[in-house]
C-alpha cells in the first residue's frame, strides 16, 4: 500500500476512533435489560439497543446544571466553575452502571421519562446534581437525604455557597408560554426539592444574566416575625428551617413552601405580618443563569456567551 493511501486509512481510523471518545457507551438496566446508553448529560441519555432504542430519555427526581454552556452562577462560584461541575456530572453518569425503570411515559418535550434511583443518589450525594420534582411535592426522601448530606459536607456544587432556590430553566416570552400560554421560569428548593414557577411577561436579550432575588428579613424585623411563628403549636418542627426563608417564600410565591403541614398556620401569621408592615426584607442574589434561546445552544451559530 502506497504511503499516501495508508496515511487516509490511519486518518479515518483515528477519525472513527474520535468519533467513538465524543459518545461513549454505558450500560444500563432498563427495566431489568442490559442497554447501552450515550449520556447527553447527567440527566438525560439515549439509548442505543432495545425496546427504547434511539428514545431521548429523561431521568427524573432529579437535576443536573446545564452543560450547554456556562450559564449558572451563585455564591462566589463563577459561571465557568459552574459549568465545569456540569461536565463532571456528565462523567460521573458515564462512568458507572445504572439501573433504571420506565413505564414508557413522556415529558412536555417528548421525552422518555426514566427512574434511575441508585444514579441519582450517587450523582446527589458527590454534589453534582440536585432533588428536583416539578411541582409542588417533595422530592424522594433518601435523595432529599443524600443532598442534605452533600451540602452539610460541602461537596460539588454546594461548596461555594448554597442558595434557597436553584434557577433550573429560564423562558422568555417569543418562545411561547407553556401549555398555559403564560411563561415562567423553573426554580427548585435546595430544601426538600420541590418546584415553583417564576412567571413573567419579559423577552429577555441572547446573553442575559437573570437571577431570582431573595428576599431577606430586615434585622429590626427579625425577633418580631420569630415571636409570632414560634407561638404557633407544633412550631419546633420549623427549628431547621430558617425564618428568613419562610417569610421570603410567603413574599415570592404566596405561601411558605417550605414549612409542610404546618403552612396553613404559617401562611395566616404571614398574611397578618403583611398587613401590619411588619415584613420588612432587602433583596440579595439569590441563584442565577444566563438566558440563551434553546435554538442557539448548539453548533457553529450558538450565542457568543457560550463560545
Amino acid at each position: 500500500m502506497k504511503r499516501a493511501q495508508v496515511s487516509v486509512v490511519v486518518f479515518a481510523v483515528l477519525i472513527g476512533a474520535g468519533a467513538l471518545r465524543a459518545e461513549p457507551l454505558t450500560k444500563v438496566f432498563i427495566n431489568g435489560r442490559p442497554t447501552p446508553v450515550s449520556f447527553n448529560d447527567g440527566d438525560s441519555f439515549r439509548p442505543h439497543a432495545g425496546p427504547y432504542k434511539g428514545s431521548q430519555s429523561r431521568l427524573a427526581g432529579y437535576n443536573t446544571l446545564e452543560s450547554f454552556g456556562p450559564v449558572h452562577s451563585w455564591g462566589t462560584w463563577t459561571e465557568k466553575e459552574m459549568w465545569v461541575n456540569a461536565k463532571l456530572a456528565t462523567k460521573h453518569a458515564q462512568h458507572g452502571v445504572w439501573h433504571c425503570e420506565t413505564d414508557g411515559k413522556k415529558d412536555g418535550y417528548g421525552r422518555l421519562l426514566m427512574n434511575c434511583k441508585d444514579l441519582a443518589k450517587s450523582l446527589i450525594e458527590n454534589g453534582y446534581a440536585m432533588a428536583m420534582t416539578i411541582d409542588e411535592k417533595a422530592a424522594d426522601s433518601e435523595l432529599v437525604e443524600a443532598q442534605s448530606a452533600a451540602i452539610g459536607a460541602q461537596r460539588g456544587m454546594w461548596a461555594h455557597g448554597v442558595p434557597s432556590y436553584v434557577l433550573t430553566s429560564l423562558h422568555a416570552t417569543s418562545e411561547g408560554g407553556g401549555k398555559d400560554g403564560k411563561t415562567y421560569n423553573r426554580l427548585v428548593s435546595t430544601i426538600d426539592g420541590h418546584s415553583e414557577k417564576w412567571s413573567h411577561n419579559e423577552d429577555y436579550a441572547e446573553c442575559r444574566k437573570v437571577c431570582r432575588e431573595r428576599k431577606q428579613l430586615a434585622a429590626a424585623a427579625l425577633p418580631i416575625v420569630s415571636a409570632r411563628l414560634k407561638a404557633i403549636e407544633g412550631a419546633d418542627a420549623l427549628r431547621d428551617i430558617d425564618i428568613t426563608r419562610l417569610t421570603d417564600e410567603y413574599l415570592s410565591f404566596g405561601g411558605a413552601t417550605s414549612a409542610g403541614a404546618l403552612r396553613p398556620q404559617l401562611d395566616a401569621v404571614f398574611k397578618a405580618l403583611d398587613a401590619e408592615k411588619a415584613l420588612t426584607t432587602t433583596t440579595t442574589p439569590d441563584s442565577c443563569q444566563i438566558y440563551v434561546d434553546f435554538r442557539r445552544r448548539f453548533g457553529g451559530d450558538r450565542a457568543m456567551c457560550l463560545r
